[in-house]
């Protein structure tokens, strides 16, 4: 057998340290795996009985439990078909990014011609915790999109402090600012949004986005929400607009950029 001189020997060791370090660095993406199911809320609350599909680690939570994602998907995906839930964000994603693998992700799914009722979602999340062991009740967390950014600002206006931490994308408060939204266009809309109410939100860090090409949703809907936290008080309240971008752009790009889930499980 040759000899190998000490010097090629510590080489090629550092090469080693310097290729894996790379890979970290580049977000190579772990092994962790993740199991799908779906479960229907246990009690009906108004005309509302969600179907809703969870995604989790299959292994063991960590000491404290798992952190929860709430995810609500937008207008286009209300219906009875859950599979439509992973059209978009985390749960179409989870597998790209180690923080979404590192969390439950629950999707509920609004019925047509309907929208997300607030005190729906408290039920289907309290009973969700109150279910299971493997949740950290001190880390629900919570995302959406388009008719899921209304349904946080709606959410936060009502329980400002039941989150800890949000991402709402290309929402707004009271969605008949919309003239697409009224009666005689939509049906089942309702607006839960209390203006008093989310000037109460000045400790819950959120961080929103929006296209300032929105013509679903225009940007304005979010600069007011931004404008009314931060003068009342709200410190940790970041607002990215993507110039040029139009509705389903603003999370396509809020969505694939890993600093957003960094971010939100940073909280």
């Amino acid at each position: 057998m040759s000899h190998i001189p000490p010097f090629l020997i510590v080489f090629l060791f550092t090469f080693a340290i310097s290729k894996s370090g790379h890979a970290h660095e580049s977000g190579q993406q772990s092994s962790i795996k993740t199991s799908e199911t779906s479960q229907r809320m246990s009690r009906r609350v108004g005309d509302q009985q969600l179907n809703y599909l969870i995604q989790k680690p299959a292994t063991e939570p960590p000491t404290g439990g798992w952190p929860l994602l709430l995810f609500l998907h937008g207008y286009g995906e209300c219906g009875d078909n859950l599979s439509k839930v992973k059209k978009h964000g985390p749960p179409k994603l989870i597998q790209q990014y180690d923080e979404l693998k590192r969390c439950v992700v629950i999707s509920p799914q609004c019925p047509r011609d309907s929208w997300w009722r607030i005190e729906t979602l408290k039920v289907l999340v309290d009973e969700f915790i109150a279910e299971r062991d493997d949740i950290n009740p001190t880390r629900v967390y919570v995302t959406g999109l388009s008719m899921g950014g209304y349904g946080i600002w709606s959410f936060l206006s009502r329980y400002p402090e039941y989150f800890t931490a949000a991402i709402p994308i290309c929402g707004g408060g009271n969605p008949f600012n919309l003239p697409a939204n009224r009666p005689g266009r939509k049906r089942g809309i309702t607006n839960e949004f209390l203006p008093d109410g989310i000037r109460k939100v000045t400790s819950t860090p959120i961080w929103t986005f929006h296209g300032s090409h929105d013509k679903s949703v225009p940007l304005i809907e979010t600069q007011q929400l931004v404008q009314t936290l931060r003068a009342a008080g709200n410190q940790n309240c970041k607002f990215t607009v993507y110039q040029g971008a139009g509705h389903v752009a603003a999370w396509e790009k809020a969505y694939s950029n890993p600093d957003t889930w960094k971010w939100l499980f940073a909280q």
